[in-house]
């Protein structure tokens, strides 16, 4: 998927951080990324360690790492769901198309009608085959982590929700085919959550704390809601011309709330190493965010510069550059 903040470039570097300060053998260790997004570093982290706890508030990341990092024995037959959900006659009057589909009326154009009514006919199956315990859990996140990023590779937007375009754009002609989201299988037990942060890390415990959390006044709920509309499949009155349905603002969003919030959070963690991804433009300053961590332990930083997400350069005017910095923060805790 094309996320903001996605750590897919950065994953290899953050590895080689960790094992720096932790060491090689990670087999016996405790990986904990408790603002998941998609999972990209719980999912390095996978294969490596004893175990991976997942966590994030939206419902979209939870589906994903439900299917990516919990997921991790071989489902039968799952080939098989995908086909029959490809060849399935289009349904007319579900949710997605009627909100969010030209076609309806709705004056919003996230998708095409074809995909829209394809996306309400995909879930609409799931969540029957569900309800009914036709298939189980592992198959349900699977199939659903499967529709959220087909789904998302033929949206009619600028990367993401936020606004849908004027005019349908080349790729979200394409037709929608479900494509199954692989994952990996290992024979250790994950783990995953979708709580606040600071509520989760009080009973939780590990060896290394991973964070990345949302670095300015970006509220993720809004700029992917469409994502949780169609996994939580749920009935709301969309609000807007752009369809919103109502979301969570994160204190890590806020300016006056993102010190004290990330200052507990450190405080209640029972891990021993902490790692903090954290953006050059971020509502925290480097001197601000070693202030607080150097009140528990050990700190140091490492910094990278990589490229910026495409949609910063067209969502916020501010930004200019084409290049950024990314600080990795590093605790050892006392």
């Amino acid at each position: 998927m094309n996320y903001i903040g996605s750590k897919l470039k950065l994953s290899s570097w953050i590895k080689e951080q960790v094992i720096n300060v932790v060491g090689e053998d990670l087999s016996k260790k405790v990986f904990c990324d408790i603002f998941a997004g998609t999972g990209i570093v719980g999912r390095t982290f996978k294969p490596h360690v004893k175990q991976v706890i997942s966590n994030d508030l939206e419902h979209y990341s939870f589906v994903l790492n439900k299917n990516y990092i919990e997921n991790h024995k071989a489902i039968a037959d799952k080939e098989k769901y995908i086909e029959e959900l490809n060849s399935l006659p289009l349904i007319e009057d579900g949710f997605i198309y009627q909100n969010y589909c030209m076609g309806s009326g709705s004056e919003r154009q996230y998708f095409s009608d074809e995909n829209g009514k394809k996306i309400d006919t995909m879930r609409t199956r799931i969540r029957e085959w569900r309800e009914s315990e036709a298939i189980d859990e592992s198959l349900y996140y699977f199939l659903l982590a499967s529709l959220v990023e087909s789904a998302d590779k033929i949206a009619n937007t600028a990367s993401v929700y936020g606004a849908f375009l004027k005019h349908i754009k080349k790729s979200a002609l394409k037709e929608l085919v479900l494509e199954p989201a692989h994952f990996l299988e290992n024979g250790e037990n994950h783990l995953v959550f979708n709580r606040d942060s600071n509520e989760l890390i009080k009973e939780i415990e590990g060896d290394i704390l991973y964070l990345d959390p949302p670095y300015n006044q970006r509220q993720y709920s809004a700029n992917y809601h469409m994502l949780n509309t169609i996994t939580q499949y749920d009935d709301f009155v969309p609000k807007g011309k752009t369809g919103l349905r109502e979301y969570n603002r994160s204190d890590y969003s806020k300016k006056n709330e993102v010190h004290a919030s990330f200052e507990e959070l450190i405080k209640n963690a029972n891990f021993q190493y902490i790692f903090l991804s954290y953006n050059n433009e971020g509502l925290m300053s480097e001197e601000e965010v070693k202030n607080i961590m150097s009140k528990y332990g050990r700190y140091n930083l490492q910094t990278k510069e990589y490229q910026r997400f495409k949609a910063d350069k067209t969502e916020n005017r501010n930004h200019t550059a084409d290049k950024t910095y990314e600080y990795l923060h590093i605790l050892e805790k006392r």
